[in-house]
């Protein structure tokens, strides 16, 4: 065992600043602590620690039956991670990168998903990893995943956009006894933006609950991940304007709080829904008929939404970049419809 901690997981205890991915490997840390029932199993994630060091140094500590290496078999080893649960334990699986979770879905969407329902009994996991663009990875290392196991009753959905949030969601997201999928935007794991001190306590946010990013009157943003930075930079742009913006951080997209989004459209009467993940087939969809049925008495004008294209991620940066969403777009957007 190891005299010291590893240095990513060492932040709040000494009281400094943590970045995104210290959070996360915070949160692992001290579940695995907490827990011994927690393990994780992922591709290079023991000797190597991890493509981006999240787990570096934690097979030290742990051991091999606590950080396990697996094979490139993303399919195999999530099958193996349910087969654990259904044993009693905990198991946090890493997608090395989320766009490799196809090979899972199968045993995702048809077994663990499922389990529940079956009586086979709950199946406490978790598959976390990197999502999303913006670092020139090409179509398949930039993807983000959420709808593609959005509309599966059974399982979770986790986004979270600020480092405190990352470490509090992934230890409740540990603690359920339901399957999450856990998605990590890496442009924010180093982001100095994003850097913060992460309380010192035993720290967790419930899932399932937004949280009001920025207070504003004149129109609703609804985001999550990377794009709550881009939307709280638009709604500064729009502040110049005397446009007050309020920013919803959904943090959980299933559940979906659609409480805290009815209660700021009530309040707004406008709408603007903002995500990186493709146009056709987005949460904004399903936002904006549930906000049609639930409040529709309180708009006063379209409901809008700022998305990338329906495109595979471009190799090419200059691509990449007007693939993506960018704070222009969600100003022009913003400007459009509080004139509406």
């Amino acid at each position: 065992m190891p005299a010291e901690l590893p240095s990513q997981v060492t932040r709040t205890r000494e009281g400094r600043p943590a970045t995104f991915l210290e959070a996360i490997a915070e949160a692992l840390w001290e579940e695995m602590e907490r827990d011994s029932s927690v393990f994780l199993m992922g591709e290079d994630i023991g000797a190597y620690g991890g493509a981006f060091k999240v787990t570096r140094g934690f097979l030290e500590h742990f051991g091999q039956s606590r950080v396990i290496d697996t094979p490139i078999s993303e399919g195999g080893f999530t099958g193996a991670a349910a087969g654990a649960a259904h044993m009693g334990l905990r198991p946090v699986v890493e997608m090395q990168f989320m766009d490799f979770i196809s090979p899972a879905y199968d045993v995702l969407t048809n077994y663990i998903a499922t389990s529940l329902y079956r009586g086979a009994g709950p199946l406490p996991m978790v598959v976390r990893g990197p999502v999303g663009g913006g670092k020139r990875g090409g179509p398949f290392h930039s993807q983000n995943v959420e709808m593609a196991f959005f509309h599966t009753p059974g399982l979770k959905i986790v986004y979270p956009s600020t480092a405190a949030d990352a470490k509090g969601l992934l230890k409740s997201a540990i603690r359920d006894d339901n399957p999450v999928i856990f998605e990590e935007h890496k442009g924010l794991y180093r982001a100095p933006h994003c850097r913060e001190m992460l309380p010192a306590d035993d720290h967790v946010v419930p899932l399932g609950r937004a949280r009001v990013a920025m207070e504003g009157d004149d129109i609703t943003i609804v985001t999550y991940g990377l794009m709550v930075h881009r939307s709280l930079e638009a709604a500064a742009e729009l502040a110049r304007d005397r446009i007050r913006v309020e920013v919803i951080d959904l943090r959980t997209l299933l559940p979906l709080d659609e409480d805290a989004i009815v209660a700021s459209v009530q309040k707004t009467g406008k709408l603007l829904i903002v995500h990186e993940d493709t146009r056709t087939g987005g949460i904004a969809g399903e936002i904006a008929i549930r906000i049609n049925e639930r409040a529709f008495e309180w708009l006063d004008g379209p409901i809008l939404r700022v998305t990338a294209i329906d495109s595979p991620v471009p190799f090419s940066g200059e691509l990449e970049d007007y693939f993506l969403p960018s704070v222009a777009d969600v100003v022009t957007a913003g400007r459009y419809l509080v004139n509406y």
